[in-house]
């Protein structure tokens, strides 16, 4: 009877001393009672007295049963206990996220965590981030590092009484790297800096957590083995990964998380609003010109060829023909920023085979120098207006590729291209005059010209003639020099841009000189033969500009998805 009574108790779940005691009591009353009881004592009629023995063996009995009674219903209680401790009370305050299919609009405020403040200390907020690092300190505590974009802070979740549990730590350790969280807390001060972070003076105590994309737990790479310097060389006795380009490109997506990739393309976009701003501002005018073209502007072996229904087409090396075009409309003077495409078989650090373009053509009153004195002072603006706007991004690029400052004077040096030449002749390097510089030749005289001058952007104009395109006006006194310049940053050319030939029969000359049929180009040379005014004008490669300014030793870290010989996913 006791067992059938323990087993039927202790399918009551409770916790309270007072329901405890009370099974007790019931559990030893019930087994006193059920005990037999011994005999009346000698003296009763027709019974025999019990031996002192069996009256000692008897209570001795009893005594086993009352202890027994005592030992389950003190385990039951322990039981009642730990199954108690063991019911998650913050169950509501975590877990995976209803899939968002906008189902609702709660209005929230959400917090950035760049524009925290000190200010906001005691306040509760609500963040979507990712999980950039996370660290257990024990089964009652552990630390998050969350990420937005190029921002960090650290996070606390501690286990309480009401809100915290140890499965709510467990569950947020468990959160696979960079999967994306929404969660809640409350604004406080660290004890200490947390170094580690952008945000180093505060941190946030979280009540709240839940997983709103889940990332695998194993990744291609670790964005921080993608996040070292790249002259970086391990201490004795140390190990770590060096992510390689092609990797890095394979999974693109994942590498553009980075800190310094966030940063790059922030600052490119930058750049493109620096060139926009000032050329509206010189009354110029955004077109947006065709990448489908019926002829090769430049050499039929540098050009996309694809199938145009029934005849053949190329994408565009450029938006030349449509700048020029534009002039001739009486749109005087006009920018794009656009696709460019080439079809050059160059597996090298600084070629690809599309990239962004930033183009300009206008007008000239007198003297093309009208054009190179405006395109410097356009770069002029986009670098002031980068060291100004752009110091948080260019000190997280920097963290990674420590390359110099870039340089530049107030007064661009100018170099006629004989006298660059002659620069290289003086320095011992084997060259002519009237000569077109090679990739290295062209970095060695970066090199001299920032040892003497102590710039690293100038610009070399009058252009051997035969080196430049159809399109090019010669020079008026030397029929073999050209009115073209190129702008160059760290030794590496930027822009490459010439007054252009308005006159038609001098046009269509130089065009059979190159091979190129005018019947091919009736529509470009009809703008002409209407009138045009002289003009000049360039085009920049957006994404060798950001890659010389910071140095990043590749043009492919400057394009978001880059395009070369032998990439062309994803």
């Amino acid at each position: 009877m006791l067992r059938t009574l323990f087993i039927r108790t202790t399918r009551i779940r409770t916790t309270t001393p007072l329901i405890s005691r009370r099974i007790t009591r019931l559990i030893m009353t019930d087994s006193t009672a059920k005990m037999p009881s011994p005999p009346p004592a000698a003296g009763g009629a027709g019974e025999e007295p019990l031996s002192k023995s069996a009256l000692k063996k008897l209570e001795k009995d009893k005594e086993k049963a009352k202890k027994k009674a005592e030992r389950e219903a003190k385990e039951l209680q322990e039981k009642q206990t730990r199954e108690a401790n063991q019911v998650d009370y913050a169950v509501q305050n975590y877990g995976n996220q209803t899939l968002n299919q906008s189902q609702e609009r709660n209005n929230f405020s959400w917090a950035k965590i760049d524009q925290l403040t000190v200010d906001q200390v005691g306040e509760r907020v609500r963040i979507q981030a990712r999980v950039h690092n996370s660290r257990s300190q024990s089964a009652k505590l552990c630390f998050l590092v969350l990420r937005q974009q190029t921002s960090t802070i650290q996070t606390i979740l501690s286990m309480t009484e009401t809100t915290v549990s140890k499965q709510m730590i467990k569950y947020a350790i468990g959160i696979p790297l960079e999967s994306i969280v929404i969660v809640e807390g409350i604004i406080q001060k660290p004890i200490e800096d947390i170094k580690t972070c952008t945000v180093s003076k505060l941190e946030i105590k979280l009540d709240k957590i839940f997983v709103l994309a889940e990332a695998p737990a194993k990744l291609p790479f670790l964005l921080e083995d993608a996040s070292r310097p790249v002259d970086l060389l391990p201490k004795e006795g140390e190990q770590f990964v060096t992510v390689g380009t092609d990797t890095r490109l394979d999974n693109r997506v994942l590498d553009l998380r980075t800190p310094v990739n966030q940063a790059i393309f922030r600052v490119q976009s930058r750049v493109c609003n620096l060139f926009r701003s000032y050329l509206d501002e010189q009354d110029f005018i955004e077109i947006h010109t065709p990448k489908i073209q019926g002829a090769a502007t430049e050499s039929g072996s540098s050009v996309f060829k694809l199938a145009y229904f029934d005849q053949t087409a190329f994408l565009a090396q450029s938006p030349q023909l449509a700048k020029q075009m534009a002039i001739a409309a009486d749109f005087d003077r006009v920018y794009e920023i656009g696709p460019v495409f080439r079809a050059e078989n160059s597996n090298t650090y600084r070629h690809m085979t599309e990239f962004i373009g930033l183009d300009l053509e206008m007008t000239i009153k007198e003297h093309y120098h009208e054009t190179i004195d405006l395109l410097d002072g356009l770069f002029l603006h986009i670098f002031k207006g980068l060291q100004s706007n752009s110091t948080k991004e260019i000190q997280t690029i920097k963290s990674q590729f420590p390359l110099d400052d870039f340089k530049f004077l107030d007064k661009t040096l100018r170099l006629n291209h004989n006298d660059a030449i002659q620069i290289l002749i003086d320095n011992g390097h084997d060259i002519q005059i009237g000569q077109d510089m090679g990739t290295e030749q062209e970095r060695i005289l970066g090199k001299l010209i920032k040892d003497k001058y102590q710039t690293d952007y100038y610009i070399i104009d009058k252009f051997p003639l035969a080196i430049r395109p159809f399109y090019t006006m010669p020079d008026p006194v030397d029929p073999t020099l050209s009115n073209s310049y190129d702008f160059f940053m760290r030794g590496e050319e930027i822009i490459s841009g010439a007054q252009r030939i308005h006159e038609p029969n001098l046009l269509i000359e130089r065009m059979k000189e190159a091979k190129i049929d005018p019947g091919e180009m009736k529509g470009y040379l009809d703008g002409f033969r209407l009138g045009c005014p002289a003009h000049a004008g360039g085009g920049i490669g957006l994404e060798r500009v950001i890659m010389l300014f910071f140095g990043l030793g590749n043009i492919r870290r400057a394009c978001l998805f880059p395009r070369d010989p032998k990439r062309l996913h994803p």
